[in-house]
């Protein structure tokens, strides 16, 4: 096991891409096998020490910063445990990176086919929140594709979950087995939206205890393994970079390219254009919006494939003799940086202005889209405040990101942002479709499902951390605790 103490070699540990300031903490623990992990655990618990569980960094929810205690990093825990190339899995432990798991498996031909956006975030991070990326289009979320978890509860208990293993009930008290004892869980009773979400504790009737500890939030227990389902890389995949002249069209286009099993479909507003145009003059100056997204395919199709879009997006009139295509995956990749250039940009900015970032993650279904990016842009004109808007629009996901220059214009934000959750719950939507809450959503959150929920959410939370020690402010406050 490592230990870190020292403040400045630890302060990067303080922070994630949230902007969320003031974390602190006494040492940085870095167990390095599962005994190092259960140590720390069962000494926490019997301290009451806080413990904060770190992956890579790249949350924008402030789930990792520390108020206090220690911060237990997964950063050692990075190994390739096994890829079974004939089964489709392999087994993994938290630390391992997106973009080291995904450049191994593509030497064998496979992939895994959630591909959470941010390529440096740890893997045990992602199942954190339940993360996705563009191709949750396709895909969907990362729930889908993890077969086996290992987790390890505060009070040194191992709970070893398969898929397809054990069910419970929502609404009723459970009896969960661990090796030499039996502790009861009470399941909360809220219905959750049926799109999109990592709002809170995953709760449906009937459902997999592994869902439960998917999108936890690192508060009820430490990740040691993980078994995910792969897949084979497709014969080839095609990028389209699409400008329009005018949002409308480009809107327009997205009704109809939804129905074509595109692998994403992502969206940029005119600002988000105007900000990757001050460093990629490739951007076309006069472009109201953008879409982008990718499509696999045979390689016996590829010419009816492209024909096909192209057929689509003169219909909507693209801009289609200054937009972008690729197939090669040098120049795909080329796309691919120039998308994730934008929340880096943004990024940049939050941290420059000192303030929080106010970035919404909300999702919405189908029907209620147009009302609700109207919504957006409506609000905002009249707020004056910068903003971007893009995300992935094929699930009616869209980052509204307002970059607030001063305190005054920071509580206009929030204030605004809750309308647009309100507005978004009322219609049957999500205030959190891929991030999760951390620190930063908890009144977000409440408005989605009520103070009471929220409650039921604390007492899950203790029957399974009965020394209340984990990524305590992560979901709700930990005044719930009490």
């Amino acid at each position: 096991m490592i230990i870190k103490a020292d403040k400045e070699i630890i302060k990067s540990y303080f922070e994630d891409e949230s902007g969320l300031r003031g974390g602190y903490a006494d040492k940085v623990m870095f167990p390095e096998n599962e005994k190092d992990a259960l140590n720390i655990l069962k000494e926490a618990s019997h301290k009451k020490t806080p413990l904060t569980i770190s992956g890579g960094g790249t949350g924008v929810t402030g789930a990792r910063v520390p108020f206090g205690g220690s911060i237990l990093a997964t950063d050692s825990l990075n190994k390739i445990i096994y890829i079974n190339e004939k089964k489709l899995v392999a087994g993994l432990q938290p630390g391992i990176r997106l973009s080291e798991l995904q450049a191994e498996l593509s030497k064998k031909g496979l992939t895994y086919t959630p591909d959470p956006t941010e390529p440096n975030a740890f893997l045990g991070g992602t199942i954190s929140t339940n993360a996705s990326g563009a191709k949750g289009f396709k895909f969907g979320p990362t729930r889908k594709y993890i077969e086996r978890l290992k987790i390890a509860l505060s009070t040194g208990d191992v709970l070893d979950i398969r898929r397809g293993k054990t069910f419970i009930k929502k609404g009723v008290s459970f009896p969960l087995k661990l090796k030499n004892k039996e502790i009861d869980i009470r399941i909360p009773d809220y219905s959750m939206p049926d799109i999109k979400t990592a709002a809170g504790y995953y709760i449906k009737d009937d459902m997999d205890l592994i869902d439960l500890f998917i999108g936890h939030e690192g508060t009820l227990g430490f990740i040691l393994e993980i078994d995910i389902r792969l897949a084979k890389k497709p014969e080839g995949i095609m990028s389209f970079f699409n400008f329009f002249n005018s949002e409308k069209d480009a809107l327009s286009f997205v009704n109809e390219a939804k129905s074509q099993q595109a692998l994403s479909m992502e969206f940029m507003d005119a600002n988000s254009l105007r900000l990757l145009h001050s460093r990629f003059s490739i951007i076309p100056s006069a472009s109201e919006a953008m879409v982008y997204f990718e499509q696999d395919y045979r390689k016996a199709e590829e010419n009816t494939v492209i024909d096909s879009w192209m057929a689509i997006l003169e219909r909507h009139h693209a801009s289609t003799e200054v937009s972008y295509f690729a197939e090669a995956e040098k120049e795909r990749q080329r796309l691919r940086e120039l998308r994730h250039a934008l929340p880096e940009m943004i990024n940049e900015i939050v941290k420059r202005n000192k303030l929080p970032k106010v970035g919404t993650d909300i999702a919405v279904p189908d029907p209620a889209f147009p009302e609700m990016f109207k919504f957006y842009k409506e609000r905002l004109a009249l707020a004056k405040i910068d903003y971007v808007i893009f995300g992935h629009i094929g699930e009616n996901h869209m980052h509204v990101n307002m970059l607030p220059g001063s305190e005054g214009e920071f509580k206009k934000s929030r204030s605004l942002y809750m309308e647009f959750a309100k507005k978004a719950v009322g219609m049957g939507g999500t205030i959190s479709a891929e991030h999760g809450i951390g620190k930063l959503k908890h009144a977000f959150l409440e408005v989605m499902y009520g103070r009471k929920n929220i409650r039921e959410m604390a007492m899950l939370k203790k029957s399974l951390d009965p020394a209340c020690i984990l990524g305590l402010d992560n979901i709700f406050p930990k005044e719930l605790l009490k």
